[in-house]
């Protein structure tokens, strides 16, 4: 196992009961700062769309307002949904965010809608097959960074700009074009554990190194819910059990407050549907985190390590990364 693994925060935004955005945004910035100070490497965000629940919709708004608030830690995208903008408009606005933060700006690409059918159809209009150019569409966004001074359409800012690209993803198409295009590889096993070693295994056999990367790079997204101890680690992870509840049961609500168990709150089939979904979860004190993640390291053996913390209350929050960064400067 290596001796050191980079750790990393995907903060989803969302919005609690009894919270307004601006609060959530708020505790948003809190998080990230705390996360820089006790060694995060990174911080990034998701682009979803037509969900009342998560306040990350205008992505590159919120990676300007997060970089201005915090001083040394990389602020990116995880991801940005390319089909749904021009190329030329995502090589602007993360030129401008390079210029403003110079060598702190990640831009993580993923093919998905990041909604529903009728929100992708009002955000990319007539092109419902937007998806199938993402590896086209990549390749346009490298050029406009490169810059070409013969070409009639160029960025600026965004040209020269230094913005590391990666490839995120939740199957195994994108493994084979992170891999194809010698770029750094993203899995969001946080959410879909079920194909990550076949993903992983893909992507390395198969990475052909490039002027970003001369060897394979991996970081897979995994749920990590820390405090003192069991019990109150499992009381915590409620919210985050209702949140996937109501994705199952196409009723979506604010992120709830934890409560003493999910006994009663769902059945059995629901049971094993959430843990099924959410099987790449740490939750626990810092001896069962450390001793589970030393596991999944020695068998995923990935370069770097990004979590979620999907905590009701920001005090309960900010201790769990804490705690999750003295596991992994322990380990």
């Amino acid at each position: 196992m290596k001796t050191h693994i980079p750790y990393s925060f995907l903060d989803l935004a969302i919005i609690g009961e009894d919270k307004s955005t601006t609060t959530t945004l708020q505790d948003v910035l809190a998080v990230a700062q705390q996360v820089e100070y006790v060694g995060f490497n990174r911080i990034w965000f998701a682009e979803h769309h037509n969900m009342p629940h998560i306040a990350s919709s205008a992505t590159a708004v919120l990676i300007g307002y997060i970089a201005g608030g915090t001083k040394t830690i990389r602020v990116g995208s995880g991801g940005i949904m390319l089909p749904n903008h021009p190329s030329l408009v995502i090589a602007e606005q993360f030129g401008t965010l390079e210029a403003l933060y110079p060598g702190r700006i990640d831009l993580g690409l993923g093919r998905a809608p990041g909604t529903d059918q009728a929100t992708a159809m009002a955000l990319r209009r007539n092109d419902m097959h937007a998806a199938n150019y993402f590896p086209q569409q990549v390749e346009e966004l490298k050029r406009y960074f490169k810059g070409d001074q013969e070409a009639k359409v160029r960025a600026f800012p965004g040209e020269g700009a230094q913005v590391p690209l990666w490839i995120l993803g939740s199957s195994t198409d994108s493994a084979y074009l992170a891999a194809e295009l010698g770029l750094p590889y993203a899995f969001a096993s946080h959410f879909a554990p079920e194909q990550i070693m076949q993903a992983v295994n893909i992507y390395r056999k198969n990475f052909v190194p490039s002027v970003h990367l001369d060897q394979p790079y991996f970081m897979p997204c995994i749920n990590a819910i820390v405090s003192d101890n069991l019990e109150e680690s499992f009381r915590l992870a409620t919210s985050f059990y209702k949140m996937f509840l109501g994705i199952i049961r196409n009723d979506k609500k604010p992120l709830q407050r934890a409560c003493k168990s999910m006994e009663g709150l769902w059945t059995e089939q629901e049971e094993y549907y959430v843990h099924q979904k959410t099987a790449l979860s740490f939750i626990g004190d810092k001896e069962t985190v450390k001793h589970e993640l030393q596991n999944f390291f020695n068998i995923v053996e990935p370069n770097e390590v990004m979590i979620t913390t999907p905590i009701y209350e920001t005090a309960d929050r900010l201790k769990s990364v804490r705690l999750f960064a003295e596991i992994m400067q322990e380990i």
